[in-house]
């Protein structure tokens, strides 16, 4: 079911962003590489994906997307601030319009004291600013769907920041730009008509 999802997903996502001229990258930890897997196994994935960015160890972490030193050693390789970083750094380095970062503990090993395995950390930048993050605990539900649903996570973050404001914010900046002048005009069209019959007034004395 997983894989069905993943697959509608994916079409529906590159339709969006092709429609919408947006570029993507991944950045992912315990999916290995399996968002950009989804989305580069559609024909056509090119004119929207740029690249992935598979960083398993906290030295790939650091060397690929920038994230630093001492925000791993803080708060870990799974935790929120990591993953944001992560989103952040692909969006950085690629120079693309949305990224997605994922980090988690896929299992069955792995869990640490308030870290138990199926916690994944979701995180998505945008060119325009906008940061969301997610947590799951999906659970010890096996090694293989932890992944799955984690990829099915990422792509509706992606989906959500493509479907944000940046298209509709330019019509209504055209549209206030329009009526601007409109303002400014009306007050002279009115104080030409009412000098006319002002002359008339004058002359009849």
């Amino acid at each position: 079911m997983a894989g069905s999802d993943a697959r509608a997903l994916s079409r529906s996502l590159l339709d969006l962003c092709r429609m919408r001229k947006l570029t993507i990258a991944t950045a992912e930890s315990c999916t290995g590489g399996l968002v950009a897997g989804a989305l580069t196994d559609i024909p056509g994935s090119s004119d929207v994906i740029d690249r992935g960015f598979v960083t398993y160890s906290n030295d790939a972490k650091r060397a690929m997307l920038g994230v630093e030193a001492g925000t791993l050693a803080n708060f870990g390789a799974v935790s929120k601030e990591t993953a944001t970083a992560m989103a952040i750094g692909a969006l950085e380095r690629a120079g693309v319009d949305l990224a997605v970062a994922i980090t988690g503990i896929a299992g069955p090993g792995g869990a640490t004291p308030g870290k138990p395995v199926g916690l994944v950390h979701f995180a998505a930048a945008a060119r325009d600013g906008r940061i969301i993050h997610r947590e799951h605990r999906f659970g010890a539900i096996g090694r293989t769907a932890v992944r799955q649903r984690s990829v099915v996570e990422a792509l509706r973050m992606l989906m959500d920041l493509a479907r944000g404001p940046q298209v509709t914010a330019k019509p209504q900046r055209a549209a206030a730009s329009r009526l601007r002048p409109r303002v400014t005009r009306s007050p002279r069209r009115h104080a030409a008509k009412r000098r006319p019959p002002r002359s008339p007034r004058g002359c009849v004395p």
